[in-house]
């Protein structure tokens, strides 16, 4: 069988996971704008050390996050045409890629909201292939090969063929 047609060597996205951080009311901020972009509600994360020069102690609300796993390609089109379809091959690694928006209504759909202000926020999309579960359960659990890795070159060729875009 040749390797570009086993099945288990096949590429899907996992998950698309959009956050913001900041504390206080740039928090509140940034969780009224992911309930706005994808209709959830975000979690909110909270500090576990100390940073004094940030002001940041344990415990602290300092970020909030969206996971979406359910149709996770409707929103990384929505967010990759805020970006006209170009990443740098920088913002990849093995397994996900990342990449910010520095204001939300570059976005298509969504509007100025007044009582939020200019923000922006972080996507990280993640990827998997079949059988990564086999690592992750709770019974007989097993160590994951290598090869079921996602290398930065599959993830360039995914994207160029199934989202259009472009790399530099």
């Amino acid at each position: 069988m040749a390797k570009e047609n086993n099945p288990m060597r096949k590429i899907k996205i996992e998950k698309v996971i959009l956050g913001v951080g900041g504390t206080g009311e740039q928090l509140d901020k940034g969780t009224k704008l992911l309930g706005l972009l994808t209709g959830r509600k975000p979690s909110k994360r909270k500090s576990s050390r100390r940073i004094p020069s940030l002001g940041v102690r344990p415990g602290l609300e300092i970020g909030a996050m969206v996971t979406i796993r359910k149709n996770p390609e409707v929103i990384l089109k929505r967010m990759l045409t805020a970006i006209d379809n170009k990443l740098r091959k920088k913002q990849i690694a093995e397994n996900h890629f990342s990449f910010g928006l520095k204001e939300y209504i570059e976005v298509p759909g969504i509007e100025y909201q007044r009582d939020i202000g200019i923000m922006g926020f972080d996507v990280t999309v993640t990827f998997k292939r079949t059988g990564r579960r086999v690592g992750l359960r709770k019974i007989k659990s097993s160590k994951m090969s290598k090869k079921q890795n996602i290398s930065k070159q599959e993830i360039i060729k995914f994207m160029e063929d199934n989202f259009n875009t472009k790399f530099d």
